[in-house]
């Protein structure tokens, strides 16, 4: 499984981030697609409950996300 890092901007200031593991890009589309204009709920990697309301996002970016783990290289 990928990690995939979706962004939703309300404006040029104001987003949340949201980390997901899916197989594909195209699956991630899906899941946004299916959460288009409604409430969805989820924890963020601080451990922050969001409820949002998608229809209010203005733009949603999302992108494969490859973490630095620091660990490996000592």
């Amino acid at each position: 499984m990928k990690e995939f890092k979706i962004t939703y901007f309300f404006d040029e200031e104001h987003y949340i981030r949201r980390f997901v593991h899916f197989d594909s890009a195209e699956d991630v589309i899906a899941l946004l697609a299916s959460e288009r204009d409604r409430y969805i709920s989820f924890w963020d990697s601080r451990e922050i409950y969001h409820e949002l309301n998608t229809a209010n996002v203005r733009v949603i970016q999302f992108s494969e996300y490859h973490r630095n783990d620091r660990s490996e290289e000592l």
